[in-house]
């Protein structure tokens, strides 16, 4: 009997281990393929609903509904994305054009100050270590240029690299506008032929786990609605404390900026700092830095805590999840390895597979007496 429950336990293994294999091989190489049908076939499904609802009420066909609100759908995003890069465009330009300014208010007087102050100091240098200064200054001059240069080459392939991969940019928006209309004429048509290339069991568990996947998705969202919300209020405070106009509004874009996994509140807060001082307003600097230490500290022990109450995993597991999931799969994986693994423990809960052994109605309570149980075993 001892030895059956481990065969199945490694069988058990050895299949979610090709599952995992498989995904991985999925998401890493063929992914970027089918994206723009996946992207189209969550559109499509996210409209199926208004699509039902419309059709019962105005008694009009379903494909001729699908096809007005998936129009009315991309006319709304694309109105949106041209006035955010028109607002994006202006606002650079703004930039742009009040750098001269920014420099000769701030930037040159710094320059100046400091130049002079090296100034006085090599006076006082003997001549050898003038000329070795004057040698290292030419030296870190001419190293300067050079990563000036590879820096242009770099942005100038960048530039060029993105020019290029525009026409398959917009090859692949057009297959995934096209591919929405197709899938969201034909859905119910679609998923049936899907469906019937499973069987009920398979059946059942797909449904059981699209399901959990999308009442989980929708728990990940508000806990990080709930940790942008915590972020915003900090923000809001300790630029308030700092005085710094527009508090609320300059919070409000941090706080969004701090959904992403790699920039998050750094992205801003650091480079903010680091100009400040330059620029002589130490005290708002060092009150900028402290600002940030004090954010991220709290978001690191907030996170595991309300994204793994919510759905269901240990504050430590969660961690380990977001880290890996956004080390390996970006943002995509820090959304996707913590719901992977919490509908792992659910399917587990309701006996759908056996990967582990759980006893959550008596974990708490026995929990000392199994532990003293299995002391006394290995003592024997």
């Amino acid at each position: 009997m001892e030895i059956e429950k481990k065969r199945k336990f490694i069988i058990n293994i050895l299949y979610f281990a090709i599952i995992l294999a498989i995904v991985w091989v999925i998401l890493e190489w063929g992914l970027s393929l089918i994206m723009p049908f996946i992207i189209a076939f969550l559109i499509s499904w996210a409209l199926q609903r208004p699509i039902r609802f419309l059709s019962e009420k105005l008694r009009v066909h379903k494909k001729i509904l699908a096809i007005f609100l998936v129009l009315l759908f991309y006319c709304t995003i694309g109105l949106l994305i041209a006035l955010l890069i028109i607002k994006s465009f202006s606002a650079v330009g703004e930039l742009i054009a009040s750098l001269p300014a920014l420099y000769e208010a701030h930037i040159n007087p710094l320059i100046g100050k400091i130049y002079d102050s090296l100034e006085s100091s090599f006076i006082r240098l003997d001549p050898e270590l003038m000329n070795a200064l004057d040698t290292l200054i030419q030296d870190s001059a001419a190293s300067i240029g050079e990563i000036i240069s590879g820096l242009s080459m770099t942005v100038a392939g960048a530039v060029s690299g993105a020019a290029s991969s525009l026409p398959g940019f917009l090859i692949r928006l057009l297959l995934m506008v096209i591919s929405t209309f197709f899938i969201s004429m034909d859905y119910d048509r679609l998923m049936g032929f899907i469906l019937r290339q499973f069987n009920d069991r398979t059946q059942e568990l797909f449904f059981q786990i699209k399901k959990y996947i999308i009442g989980t998705l929708f728990v990940c969202i508000r806990s990080y609605a709930l940790i942008m919300s915590i972020t915003f209020v900090e923000l809001s405070i300790g630029l308030h404390i700092l005085r710094i106009e527009n508090a609320f509004l300059i919070a409000l874009l941090i706080a969004v900026f701090d959904i992403l996994p790699v920039l998050g509140t750094g992205g801003i807060m650091i480079p903010w700092a680091i100009i400040t001082f330059l620029l002589g307003n130490y005290s708002l600097a060092i009150g900028l830095a402290v600002l940030y230490v004090v954010i991220t500290i709290i978001r690191n022990i907030l996170e595991p805590k309300i994204v793994g109450g919510n759905i269901g995993l240990h504050p430590v597991v969660t961690l380990i999840s977001l880290f890996v999931g956004a080390q390996l799969f970006g943002v995509v994986g820090l959304f996707g390895f913590p719901i992977f693994l919490s509908l792992l423990v659910n399917l587990n809960k309701n006996g759908t597979i056996h990967l582990f052994k759980m006893d959550e109605s008596k974990e708490s309570a026995e929990s000392p007496k199994v532990n003293r149980r299995i002391m006394k075993r290995r003592r024997k």
